[in-house]
């Protein structure tokens, strides 16, 4: 069985001759740009743009990787695309404001459509069949996954994998939420769209990464790297040596390997570019205990909000600015103002709360965070 391969190239840098070169040398690795564009063929960049924050942040895809991925695909054909549905607001305003428009205009990358969607049914499916798509991605012949090095909450971190879910336009990604409550059904579901979407290359920005609160409410971790690669599932368990972090504890990876998406073993992946060695940082700051389901099934509702580690307001750090109301997907809301009052901090009713973590994963000033129960089970 052929190995998946993943090219590691240094970058300590984002300026953007610096980074054009890396991406170049990474693609070169793998086999040369021919290798996922034909003449004339319609190429997306999927960026990962979870809201529009600057670049200094180490929220989004960095502006230079959007640059480079573009310029290097323009010289094969001449329809090249970029969007991501953020996690809330208007696309084209989130995208301007994490600086990705000033480098896709000056290339002339159209803005592909990803407010609309058409729903789409995915028959071979092992998990979701049915998915609303960005027009936009649909309209691709190819796409090419540009996502960042993060920290989650919910599934450990952000990277390959989970990079699709932008590709879901809007609300609806809201429902999945609701609909999959649990990690690991939340994370096959993952699986399965980006089975569904396949996107051609995966190039993560791992320049800058984010740490600990993540993945918008974390801290910058320089870690000077770009991987590269055909296999989402082994360019993620690359990123896991490279934080230190047992791969076997994010949980898309089990179903990836079990469904032939990718591989997250080590003795099935190749290594090519710089040495890995190089580049492991085991001061980075993630959660390395063993995944576990936030849901155990059996237990009273009011047993769970008990054990299961819970969203938390740090009043000091909250402006009340409403966004964390505004992503709780339940109704009622788990989260809300009290009694309407817009001026304090919004409280949770911890009975409702499903621990999506959508409220923590927003916030735009890392005021929630999730915190464990004194009740709550090792490993949670």
């Amino acid at each position: 069985m052929a190995k998946s391969i993943v090219a590691c190239v240094r970058c300590e840098s984002y300026n953007r001759e610096t980074v054009l070169k890396a991406v170049d040398r990474g693609i070169d690795l793998l086999g040369g740009i021919d290798q996922f564009v034909s003449p004339g063929e319609k190429i997306l960049l999927k960026p990962n743009v979870l809201a529009g924050d600057p670049p200094e942040k180490a929220v989004t895809t960095h502006p230079s990787i959007l640059y480079a991925a573009g310029k290097l695909f323009l010289k094969k054909t001449d329809k090249v695309s970029y969007g991501d549905s953020p996690g809330s607001g208007d696309p084209a305003v989130q995208l301007k404001a994490a600086a990705l428009t000033e480098p896709a205009e000056e290339l002339g990358l159209e803005l592909a459509d990803f407010r609309k969607g058409i729903e789409k049914t995915f028959r071979d499916s092992p998990f979701t069949k049915r998915f609303l798509i960005a027009e936009g991605a649909l309209e691709a012949d190819g796409i090419i996954s540009l996502c960042k090095m993060k920290t989650h909450s919910y599934t450990r971190v952000t990277g390959a994998v989970k990079n699709q879910f932008g590709c879901i336009p809007g609300n609806p990604k809201k429902g999945f939420h609701l609909k999959l409550p649990s990690g690991h059904d939340f994370s096959k579901m993952l699986v399965a769209l980006t089975l569904f979407l396949k996107p051609r290359l995966y190039i993560m920005d791992g320049i800058t990464a984010m740490e600990g609160n993540g993945p918008r409410g974390g801290n910058p971790k320089e870690m000077n790297i770009i991987l590269l690669s055909r296999d989402p599932v082994a360019m993620d368990a690359v990123m896991c040596r490279c934080i230190d972090l047992n791969p076997e504890y994010v949980p898309t990876m089990k179903p990836g390997k079990d469904w032939g998406l990718g591989t997250y073993l080590e003795d099935e992946i190749t290594l090519i570019g710089d040495p890995i060695e190089d580049f492991v940082n085991t001061s980075f700051n993630v959660n390395r205990k063993p995944y576990k389901e936030a849901f155990p099934t059996g237990m009273m509702a009011f047993a769970k909000n008990l054990v299961i580690p819970r969203p938390v307001i740090d009043f000091s750090k909250c402006v009340m600015c409403g966004i964390c109301v505004q992503s709780c997907p339940v109704t009622p809301k788990a989260l809300n103002w009290k009694k309407g009052r817009t001026s304090e901090p919004p409280v949770y009713k911890y009975i409702r709360c499903i621990r999506c973590y959508c409220c923590q994963e927003i916030c735009p000033e890392g005021a929630i965070s999730v915190k464990k129960s004194a009740f709550s089970p090792l490993g949670e």
